[in-house]
């Protein structure tokens, strides 16, 4: 068991160095923009991926090829997620996006697949926005309440800097962007993870976590649907069992449970 201790500006500096390593380690870092899609036949509906803070359309790319196989059209977006705030980036990226799937088949359900800081975009966008009948929603470890360590590197300026506005938006506090927003009225399902390859954070993150968000934060008020696995934040949806539950949420609006 991990026991959670203080740590003083020296650690936390090294809790920055290694999240920053595990960012350039991961092979799928922020992209260049493109925006790939496979909206050619009729499908059962349009799913629309966004990938978390840093990242790119590449992290998403198992989980487009799984929905693909199974008759949806696949929108797998990459954004420049460091460079704007989250109401800039869920206006400028989320809306063209469900422009482009509403206009290609224009009597299918629009769904969102996200990691991460994508679920927080997707609950900005349906503030002022609706869905067509049957949409669905699946968030993978979204700071639905905020990260515990978006508040722990928040004062740094190598987080501020390589992480950009919308990563001083997660943080926990009342005021933080996902604390103010409003319920959503689409039907969402959320996957969290509690295995942790980040034990310099998981050490500051109240009960199970994924290494930067807890369990418990990932929760959403109005969720219809909750499924913890075990893996971590970083590679959550790469995982066969998350690729297969999205698949199942989007076609049923619950998750398959174990034994079913």
């Amino acid at each position: 068991m991990i026991r959670k201790r203080h740590f003083d500006r020296a650690g936390v500096q090294g809790m920055v160095t290694g999240f920053m390593l595990l960012m350039v380690t991961s092979s799928c870092t922020q992209g260049n923009g493109v925006v790939r899609d496979a909206l050619q036949r009729p499908p059962p509906g349009c799913v629309v991926l966004v990938h978390g803070l840093g990242r790119s359309g590449r992290c998403m790319e198992k989980l487009a090829r799984g929905l693909t196989d199974q008759g949806y059209a696949v929108v797998n977006l990459d954004y420049p997620s460091t460079r704007f705030d989250i109401e800039t980036l869920s206006r400028s990226v989320l809306a063209p996006a469900v422009d482009r799937c509403r206009s290609a088949h224009p009597n299918a359900p629009v769904h969102f697949v996200t990691h991460s800081l994508g679920g927080i975009l997707v609950r900005q966008y349906l503030q002022r926005h609706r869905l067509p009948p049957g949409s669905r929603v699946v968030m993978l470890s979204p700071p639905n309440r905020g990260s515990e360590v978006a508040d722990l590197l928040n004062d740094f300026f190598l987080y501020r800097w390589l992480m950009g506005p919308a990563g001083q938006q997660l943080g926990t506090t009342p005021d933080s962007v996902p604390n103010r927003l409003e319920p959503v009225d689409v039907p969402v399902g959320v996957i969290a993870g509690d295995r942790s390859l980040e034990p310099w954070f998981s050490l500051k993150i109240p009960g199970p976590d994924d290494g930067k968000v807890s369990v418990a934060r990932a929760r959403l008020k109005e969720m219809v649907d909750f499924l913890v696995v075990h893996r971590t934040h970083a590679f959550i949806m790469n995982a066969p069992e998350v690729v297969a539950q999205s698949v199942h949420f989007l076609k049923t609006g619950r998750f398959k449970k174990t034994g079913s």
